[in-house]
């Protein structure tokens, strides 16, 4: 087993008046702070979802766990086959290579605060899906920057019939 460990010099300190804000209504990604803020530890943002709204498709990551925080209202949260329904305080963590996948209640909105560790910069990563959401890129050109972001898509029977 081997140890990573972090190497930043300062404490990492993000406002939220300072924080930049992609997206709106029905989804809205803050960037809190990217790999290169914490010398590779994590990767965070806070996301709001409106009433039902789909967070983000099923993918994986293999090189990262993924942690969903619930600060309100409530979620669902695919994980391999199961998918689960996290409500305020509730905490659920996804392990490399496992499909994961997130969305807001039907019927509710919610806000997450999502942690990537070890980290992966993934703030062009949201800002590449704003392009793409405002036309500016197309869907497929997220293939192109798998890799780059490990974050690699994948279809899930048990997220679809859920989400239908």
């Amino acid at each position: 087993m081997s140890l990573f460990v972090p190497k930043f010099d300062e404490t990492v300190l993000v406002r939220d008046a300072d924080a930049e804000v992609i997206g709106g209504d029905p989804v809205g990604v803050r960037l809190l702070a990217d790999s290169s803020a914490s010398g590779g530890a994590l990767s965070t943002v806070r996301v709001t979802l409106a009433e039902g709204a789909d967070g983000a498709h099923p993918h994986v990551h293999h090189h990262s766990a993924e942690m969903f925080y619930l600060l309100d209202g409530a979620a669902e949260v695919l994980s391999g086959d199961d998918v689960v329904t996290a409500e305020r305080g509730d905490l659920v963590v996804v392990p490399p290579d496992r499909p994961h996948a997130f969305a807001a209640v039907p019927g509710s909105r919610a806000d997450l605060l999502i942690v990537i560790t070890p980290g992966v910069e993934r703030f062009e990563y949201f800002r590449h899906l704003q392009r793409i959401r405002l036309g500016e890129l197309t869907p497929e050109s997220l293939l192109e920057v798998q890799e780059r972001y490990d974050n690699h898509f994948l279809r899930s029977e048990a997220w679809e019939d859920r989400r239908r």
